[in-house]
């Protein structure tokens, strides 16, 4: 189980100043469960994910906050201690472009030798490759990937390849970021399956998908959380956030994006005015201010926190449910 809270970070530029990029996020991942991360891009949610594997290597820096990960608070511990312990087993980490990871000049055997000889003691080549074989044939790649080149490896086989290594020590949670992007629609397809096929197995505990395709995480994850300039903005079940969202960034994200699911087909396509706000003097109000159409004078002067709903669903924003529903409701 993974549980985060109020975890702030911050970028320092060369110019010593202060890029404020995750600030008081807190969420919950249960075992079993899989939670969706979506915003637009530089919203956090790629430095979110670095957060939670305390990669913190400048420019990037931890500021406070707990992050706890089967009851071990990693921001408590000495980095040594978090790579040797947690790091591959207790949470693994897919990144972005992960497939150019793969050393060119190495059959994937060889680095997957290299990986798990960093973590297990003294295991033999026989081990690592009947332990890796035994692996790949569960998620339906064939055996004779492990003997061949990156370069002789299609980009969705490369990602799929990616995504076996990173479950290797078996890791009670994986952060998966934007797996799926730069892969033609075949691709993605299998790519998507495989990670469910990673649940369905056992092989992860709980998984974190972070995109900024919405509608994808509807057939993926069992909740979504939005972020927006560096906080939470919305959090729901994948349903709810899809197909209801409250905060009115969720509601124009939404809006701006073509959805296959029945039922929003007919919606017109909506652009959401302005651009983020500069994080390196974060306004003091709510952050969306500026772009939002429902804006009061209230709204920029002071700090909006989370409405937490029953069945902990919550938004952030000073309007109540039934003033934003009211609101929507009036635009159709």
């Amino acid at each position: 189980m993974l549980d985060v809270k109020d975890l702030s970070t911050k970028y320092i530029t060369r110019f010593k100043e202060d890029v404020y990029a995750v600030d008081h996020v807190s969420l919950r991942v249960e075992d079993g469960k899989s939670l969706g991360i979506a915003g637009e891009s530089g919203c956090g949610k790629s430095t979110l994910a670095l957060s939670l594997m305390s990669y913190y290597f400048p420019p990037l820096h931890y500021m406070s906050g707990d992050i706890c990960i089967n009851g071990l608070n990693t921001t408590e511990m000495h980095p040594d201690d978090v790579r040797k312990q947690i790091l591959g087993k207790e949470i693994a980490y897919i990144p972005q472009a992960a497939m150019n990871a793969l050393n060119p000049t190495q059959k994937i055997i060889n680095f997957i030798e290299n990986v798990i000889q960093a973590h297990d003691s003294n295991p033999t080549k026989k081990e690592i490759y009947e332990r890796a074989r035994g692996l790949f044939e569960t998620l339906g790649l064939p055996a004779s990937v492990l003997e061949k080149y990156p370069v002789e490896l299609s980009g969705g086989m490369k990602q799929r390849t990616v995504i076996a290594i990173s479950v290797l020590l078996l890791p009670k949670v994986l952060i998966a970021d934007e797996p799926s992007s730069a892969l033609d629609v075949t691709s993605q397809k299998m790519v998507i399956k495989m990670l469910k096929q990673l649940m369905e197995n056992g092989l992860i505990g709980s998984l974190i998908f972070i995109t900024h395709e919405l509608p994808l995480l509807y057939n993926v994850t069992n909740d979504i959380v939005i972020m927006y300039a560096g906080q939470i903005v919305e959090k729901g079940t994948a349903k709810e956030t899809v197909f209801d969202s409250l905060h009115p960034y969720a509601k124009g994200l939404m809006g701006s994006i073509i959805v296959p699911e029945i039922g929003l087909r007919s919606h017109k396509l909506t652009a959401i005015p302005g651009v983020p706000p500069n994080l390196k003097k974060p306004p003091s109000g709510c952050r969306f201010a500026e772009r939002c159409k429902y804006v009061k004078p209230e709204c920029k002067a002071n700090s909006v926190p989370l409405r937490e709903l029953p069945g902990g669903r919550a938004y952030r924003c000073i309007l109540s449910e039934d003033e934003l529903r009211e609101a929507y409701n009036n635009e159709r």
